[in-house]
C-alpha cells in the first residue's frame, strides 16, 4: 500500500498542534502550486475498533441514551452521593427500564447512574487534588516500547495509542496520573490526602467489585467503562475521557440542555416566529424567501451563535438567562447567509434537489433563484444592523459576515474554476477547497455570537482557529457519507472535488486502478456505472480509514483550539457541540491483576492483534 505522506503528517512527541506540510507542488499534477496555506492536524492515536462484550451496549446511540437517562433520573429524585448498593440497583433497574432495554446492562447503566450522583462533588475539586487513572490495556501491546515499574505503565510517548494524549492533557490541568491496576499506592495517595477525587477507566468487572470501596471511602469519582474486558488492545468511549477530565464547577455548560436549545432555535424558523421577528411579508420574493428559510436543515450555524451567546450568559448567571429577541435575530442572520449560498450553489454545481425536494431553481426558475438568494443575504445584514449593540460592535459583526463571505465565494470559485477543467486534486488542494467553502460559514456562525457576547480578542482568535477545523471535520464527514449514500448531495455521484476521490488517486495501483480513478476526476466515465469496482478499490486501499483519520483528526484539532479559553462555560460547552454534531469508579484493589491473568491465560502465547 502506497505510504500517503502529503495526506497525513507522522505522529510526533511534541504538544497536539497543527503544523505545515510540505508545499503541494512535490506532489501536486500539472505544476499546481499551493504553498503552505494547507495547515494539517498532527495524527492522532488510533483505537482499533472492536466490538462492544455482550454486556456493554453495542451502539454509541444506546450508551448515550443510558447516559442521559441516568443523568434524568439522578436529577428528578435529587439523588445524594456515596449511594449504597441497592440503592444503585434500584436506580439502574429503572434507567433499563426507561431505555427500555435489555436486562443485561443493568451493570453499565449502574456505572452510569454512580457517575451522575457524583459529578457535581467532583466538579468542585480542583484538578491538582485528583487522580486520572488509566488502564495499561488501553495501549496497542504488540507495539508498545513502554516498560513497567512499581507505579505502572512508562510511556515512551511514541504516539501509537491514546494513553500519551490523555496523560499530557491530565498533567497539563494538574493531575496527578497512574497508568496502572488499581493498587496500594492509590489507596496511600487518598490516606495521605493528596487526592480528593478519582476520574478512572476501568472494565466492568474490576468496577463491580471495587464499588464497595467507593462507597465506603465516600471518595469522589467518575469512571469511564471500557467496552471490553479481555485486558488487551481495548477500546473506550474516549471523547467521554475528555470530557470528564475538564469537568470543572466554572463550566457551566452543564446547565444548559444542548438538546433544548437545538429545539429551541429550530421553532425560531417556524414561519410564525420568523414573520414575528423579520416583519410581514410584503412581496412574492418576500414570500419565496421565508418558505425557504423554514425549510427543512440541520440548523447548525444558527445552533453555534446561540450556544456561544449562551455559553456567555451562563458564565456569569446563576438562575437560567433568557434569551432575547435580539440573539434570536442574529441567529435567523446567521440561517439566511448559509440558505442563500445554498440556492447559489445548487445553481452554480447544476444540482436539482435539495432536502429532498426540487432545488429553489428547478422550483421557481433561474433568475427568481438568485433573486431570492441575494434578498437573504441583505435581509442577513439588515437583522444584523438592527441589534442593540453599540456601534463598534455592529462594525465588528458586519466586517465579520463579509469577510467570511469573501473567502467562502473564494473556495467556490477554486471549485468551479477546477470544473473547467477537471483533472486530479491532491488531497491538501481538496483540503484548502474545504478551508475556504465550508469553514467560513462556522466562522461567521461562532464570530458573530461571539462579538455579540463582547467577547475578547483572545477568544476570538480560538473561535476562529476551531471553527477551521470543525468545518473542514463537517465537510470529510459528508465525503464519508457519499460513500454511503447518506448526504443531501453526492460529491461522488456529481464527480465533485472530493477528500476520498483524492485519497484514491493517491493509493490506486498504477494501471487499471489509476485509469478508473482518473477517469472520475475528469468526469469522463459516469460513477454509477463503475461504483461497484471503485468501491471494491477503496475497500482494498484503506481509503475510507485514511478518511476518517483526517476527519478525526481535524475534530481533535477544533478540540485543541480551545484550550486557550478562560472561559470555562464556552470551553465545555463546545467541546460537548462537537459530540451532538458528529456523534461522543475507583480502582484501589488488585482486580485488574486478577482479571488479567485470567485472560492471559486463556489467550495463546504471543501478543494477539485486535481484531
Amino acid at each position: 500500500m502506497p505510504h500517503d505522506k502529503p495526506e497525513f503528517p507522522a505522529p510526533t512527541s511534541g504538544p497536539a498542534t497543527s503544523r505545515a506540510t510540505a508545499p503541494l507542488s512535490e506532489t501536486a499534477s500539472e505544476g499546481r502550486v499551493l504553498s503552505e496555506l494547507s495547515i494539517l492536524p498532527p495524527r492522532i492515536p488510533l483505537q482499533l475498533w472492536r466490538e462492544s462484550q455482550s454486556n456493554i451496549p453495542g451502539t454509541r446511540q444506546l450508551r448515550d441514551r443510558i447516559k442521559l437517562e441516568a443523568k434524568n433520573l439522578c436529577q428528578e429524585r435529587a439523588v445524594v452521593p456515596p449511594l449504597t448498593m441497592a440503592e444503585l440497583r434500584t436506580l439502574s433497574g429503572e434507567v433499563i427500564e426507561r431505555c427500555e432495554t435489555e436486562q443485561v446492562f443493568v451493570d453499565y447503566a449502574a456505572i452510569l447512574v454512580s457517575n451522575e450522583a457524583w459529578r457535581e462533588t467532583l466538579a468542585q475539586v480542583p484538578y491538582e487534588r485528583r487522580l486520572l487513572l488509566l488502564p495499561k490495556c488501553l495501549r496497542l501491546e504488540e507495539h508498545c516500547p513502554a516498560p513497567f515499574d512499581e507505579f505502572g505503565l512508562l510511556c515512551k510517548d511514541c504516539g501509537l495509542c491514546s494513553i500519551q494524549d490523555l496523560t499530557r492533557e491530565a498533567e497539563r490541568l494538574g493531575y496527578a496520573v497512574l497508568v496502572a491496576e488499581g493498587s496500594a499506592i492509590v489507596r496511600s495517595m487518598i490516606d495521605a490526602g493528596k487526592i480528593e477525587a478519582i476520574v478512572g477507566v476501568s472494565c466492568l468487572n474490576v468496577l463491580e467489585r471495587s464499588f464497595p470501596h467507593m462507597e465506603a471511602a465516600a471518595i469522589p469519582g467518575i469512571a469511564i467503562p471500557l467496552l471490553q474486558d479481555d485486558c488487551v488492545n481495548t477500546n473506550v468511549d474516549m471523547d467521554l475521557v475528555w470530557d470528564v477530565i475538564h469537568l470543572t464547577a466554572e463550566d457551566k455548560a452543564y446547565r444548559l440542555d444542548l438538546d433544548r436549545l437545538k429545539e429551541e432555535v429550530e421553532s425560531w424558523f417556524e414561519p410564525k416566529s420568523l414573520d414575528r421577528l423579520m416583519g410581514a411579508t410584503d412581496s412574492e420574493t418576500d414570500r419565496i424567501g421565508r418558505e425557504w428559510l423554514a425549510r427543512a436543515g440541520k440548523r447548525w450555524r444558527p445552533y453555534l451563535t446561540a450556544c456561544v451567546k449562551m455559553a456567555h450568559e451562563y458564565q456569569n448567571a446563576d438562575v437560567h438567562p433568557p434569551i432575547s429577541d435580539d440573539l434570536r435575530k442574529l441567529c435567523i442572520a446567521v440561517e439566511c447567509f448559509h440558505k442563500a449560498s445554498l440556492i447559489h450553489d445548487d445553481i452554480e454545481d447544476g444540482d436539482t434537489e435539495r432536502y429532498g425536494e426540487s432545488a429553489l431553481h428547478v422550483e421557481h426558475g433561474v433568475p427568481v433563484a438568485l433573486n431570492v438568494g441575494d434578498l437573504l443575504l441583505g435581509e442577513g445584514y439588515r437583522l444584523i444592523g438592527e441589534l442593540n449593540v453599540d456601534g463598534d460592535t455592529c462594525v465588528a459583526m458586519l466586517s465579520c459576515a463579509a469577510s467570511c463571505h469573501v473567502t467562502l465565494a473564494r473556495g467556490q470559485g477554486a471549485e468551479l474554476s477546477w470544473a473547467r477543467d477537471p483533472a486530479p486534486l491532491t488531497s491538501l488542494e481538496v483540503l484548502q477547497i474545504f478551508r475556504e467553502k465550508t469553514a467560513p460559514a462556522f466562522e461567521a456562525a461562532l464570530l458573530l455570537g461571539a462579538h455579540y457576547a463582547q467577547a475578547g480578542e483572545e477568544e476570538l482568535k480560538a473561535l476562529s482557529a476551531y471553527s477551521e477545523s470543525l468545518g473542514i471535520a463537517y465537510q470529510v464527514r459528508d465525503d464519508l457519507e457519499d460513500m454511503t449514500g447518506e448526504s443531501d448531495s453526492n460529491d461522488l455521484v456529481d464527480l465533485r472535488p472530493s477528500l476520498v476521490l483524492a485519497i484514491a488517486h493517491r493509493r490506486a495501483r498504477d494501471g487499471a486502478e489509476k485509469d478508473l480513478v482518473e477517469s472520475l476526476w475528469r468526469r469522463e466515465k459516469d460513477y454509477v456505472q463503475v461504483a461497484d469496482e471503485f468501491t471494491r478499490m477503496l475497500e482494498e486501499r484503506g481509503v475510507a480509514q485514511k478518511t476518517r483519520e483526517l476527519r478525526d483528526a481535524y475534530e481533535q484539532n477544533a478540540i485543541n483550539a480551545l484550550r486557550v479559553l478562560e472561559n470555562a462555560t464556552l470551553k465545555g460547552l463546545l467541546r460537548r457541540v462537537i459530540g451532538k454534531i458528529f456523534g461522543d469508579k475507583l480502582v484501589i484493589e488488585g482486580y485488574c491483576g486478577e482479571f488479567e491473568a485470567r485472560n492471559a491465560a486463556s489467550r495463546p502465547a504471543g501478543a494477539q492483534p485486535a481484531g
